[in-house]
């Protein structure tokens, strides 16, 4: 079996997750020296793959509106996990704890009130700087300083730079009991300047010791795979003849612009554009460069860097949304590394 070279930390510091996923953030962790009291994740498929892998993990699977965390009062050095970006409603106020009820961003401020967690780290999608002019990230900053955190500059951080071969880009939030702040070092990690390719991810070489092994994996409709197989690696929508963009494109072909992952054949020279949840739609193709199909699940995977021994359960499609919406399991050990020296910092005499 293809594996990453081993680079297991041992600490004793705990950790709780939340929407936690097929396991990319909480592997990273763990292999950054995080020892996961409890994961929870709402979604079965995903938490049937947590459990497959890690059957000693305490995999919850629940609704996090039904969790209560007290329990574990005192016991956690990391609160983590990814709530999905929504929308607070806003009367020009400033929002307290209590406002931002009913969305899960207030369940993941709730467990870090209720387990009194150390320090948290939240990652979204780039988005969330931008989403509502900066208003809703601001309300999350001001809720997490109302519970007593100091937060951190928040922090987009490009995969590619940590050793992941995929262009995708995480916001972290990363925050520490006020108590501690006169202590606290956070230093980011530090970007590589050597950036993988997708050659990297599917052959043998410096990120697995071996040729990605064979698996399922969803196949184009014919229509689409006839023009797909016009597309040079490393080309888009633009390389077909004109007849074809125009068939393909329909409306959208006359209104311009790059949209360049279209139709989109990625290189073995390249690290692999942002997977999404489904490999085979029109706006993010990213077909293999010399065969005309979407990446197979266990290439998907390598792509996000996944041991090639993390198994996925559940239906094809739910295990490309589980690979999908990942953390890149390199770049959360890379901001693992830099919790635990965070928290390195904070517990020195």
């Amino acid at each position: 079996m293809g594996s990453m070279p081993s680079k297991t930390h041992i600490t004793n510091y705990t950790s709780i997750e939340l929407f936690a996923g097929a396991g990319g953030l909480a592997l990273g962790l763990e292999q950054a020296g995080f020892q996961h009291l409890m994961l929870n994740e709402i979604d079965k498929h995903a938490v049937a793959t947590l459990k497959k892998n890690r059957p000693l993990w305490n995999s919850v699977c629940a609704d996090i509106k039904s969790i209560d965390f007290t329990p574990y009062r005192g016991k956690v050095d990391l609160l983590t996990g990814g709530f999905p970006c929504q929308a607070f409603s806003y009367a020009g106020k400033k929002l307290g704890f209590e406002d931002t009820r009913g969305t899960l961003f207030f369940d993941f401020a709730r467990a870090l009130k209720e387990s009194d967690a150390t320090v948290f780290l939240a990652e979204n999608v780039r988005g969330l700087l931008s989403h509502n002019q900066g208003k809703t990230l601001q309300s999350m900053l001001d809720v997490l300083e109302e519970l007593g955190y100091h937060v951190f500059e928040p922090r987009v951080l490009k995969a590619i730079h940590y050793k992941v071969p995929q262009k995708r880009e995480r916001l972290f939030i990363i925050g520490v009991k006020k108590s501690y702040r006169n202590r606290a070092l956070l230093q980011w990690p530090t970007p590589s300047t050597e950036i993988y390719t997708l050659k990297d991810a599917l052959l043998k070489g410096v990120l697995y010791n071996s040729d990605v092994p064979a698996s399922p994996g969803q196949q184009y409709p014919q229509k689409k795979k006839e023009i797909l197989k016009h597309i040079p690696p490393g080309g888009y929508w633009r390389n077909l003849p004109v007849t074809l963009q125009k068939e393909y494109m329909q409306k959208s072909y006359y209104l311009g612009g790059g949209k360049t992952g279209i139709a989109r054949r990625i290189s073995w020279e390249e690290p692999c554009l942002t997977l999404t949840c489904s490999p085979a739609q029109k706006q993010t193709e990213r077909c293999h460069p010399d065969e005309t199909r979407p990446f197979e699940v266990r290439e998907y995977a390598r792509i996000q860097t996944f041991p090639d021994t993390w198994e996925f359960e559940g239906p094809l499609t739910q295990q490309y949304r589980q690979i999908g919406n990942a953390v890149p399991v390199n770049l959360a050990y890379a901001v693992g590394l830099c919790v635990a020296n965070l928290l390195k910092s904070i517990t020195r005499e």
